[in-house]
């Protein structure tokens, strides 16, 4: 890690290579993993390649393709028609029994359950809503908070790849302090905005004093609004967050007596999901007040 930090220029060919590999995988989740051909994207040895990618990633090539494989597929098991066995195999598993397995052992259910009776099936349709649900909401005041960011445009869910990219820039820089925080930015509402025209921002905390390359590209610079925040904590799996959103603005809003501000909704996750399972994960969710 000191040759990277004492040398700016194989820093930045280090992230760049490997962000490579991270945008081959997000693209191809659905094909065989192919450790020699990855090696090739990132154009480094393949016997060394994939122990620079877990340094800096957290986490090994196939612990990256495992999670981001089943992410899609709870999301399309909770907002999609698709058939099980296709989501089979549009995740890249051989047969259904081997998806279904690795599915339960992660988020605790087969997936024929989970599409049934899963978190997203908790939350009821807008016209259906009760005044019994409930989500624990508090109302706060916060400082501004300086982030490092990079812009992401397209679904909601792709975000993801954007943050893999985020924690490696931020790894190769060394970036992260023991009070970072992981934030998400979400400027358009994803029912009205066509999905590719959708702007969010993923972001860490900045460090402080920050340090002259953390500003290279890609990273940028970004401040939170400090002010009066209503605050959900959410506990579950980030694809079945759309109809708490729902909930928050739709019954829980108009009955605060609170009024909204012209600012962005933002999320900070409260753990990692390369260390919790889905069903554990927390996240607390910002709405700006007036």
């Amino acid at each position: 890690m000191s040759a990277l930090s004492t040398n700016p220029a194989l820093q930045v060919s280090y992230e760049r290579r490997l962000s490579r590999v991270t945008n081959y995988l997000h693209a191809h989740l659905d094909e065989d993993l192919d450790l020699n051909k990855l090696a090739d994207i990132a154009c480094m040895s393949p016997y060394h390649w994939h122990r620079i990618y877990r340094a800096i990633h957290g986490e090994s090539v196939v612990a990256t393709v495992k999670r981001l494989r089943l992410q899609r597929a709870a999301t399309l098991l909770a907002r999609s028609d698709m058939t099980i066995d296709k989501i089979a195999e549009f995740s890249g598993y051989p047969n259904l029994q081997s998806f279904t397995r690795i599915f339960a052992s992660v988020y605790g259910q087969p997936p024929a359950r989970y599409r049934k009776e899963g978190s997203h099936q908790q939350i009821p349709l807008p016209d259906e809503l009760s005044a019994d649900l409930h989500f624990p909401v508090s109302i706060t005041s916060i400082a501004p908070v300086q982030l490092l960011s990079i812009d992401n445009t397209g679904s909601y869910m792709s975000i993801s790849k954007t943050f893999d990219i985020l924690n490696g820039c931020a790894a190769s820089r060394q970036l992260f302090r023991e009070d970072t925080r992981w934030f998400g930015i979400y400027y358009d509402d994803a029912m009205t905005v066509d999905e590719d025209k959708l702007r969010s921002k993923a972001c860490i905390s900045a460090p402080q004093p920050l340090p002259e390359q953390a500003l290279q590209e890609p990273l940028s610079l970004t401040e939170l609004r400090g002010g009066k925040y209503a605050v959900l904590t959410y506990k579950g799996p980030y694809s079945d967050m759309q109809p708490v959103y729902r909930w928050f603005f739709g019954v829980w809003l108009p009955a605060s007596g609170e009024e909204i501000d012209d600012a962005p909704p933002f999320e900070e996750y409260l753990n990692n999901p390369r260390d919790a399972a889905p069903a554990d994960l927390l996240t607390n969710i910002y709405m700006p007040l007036r």
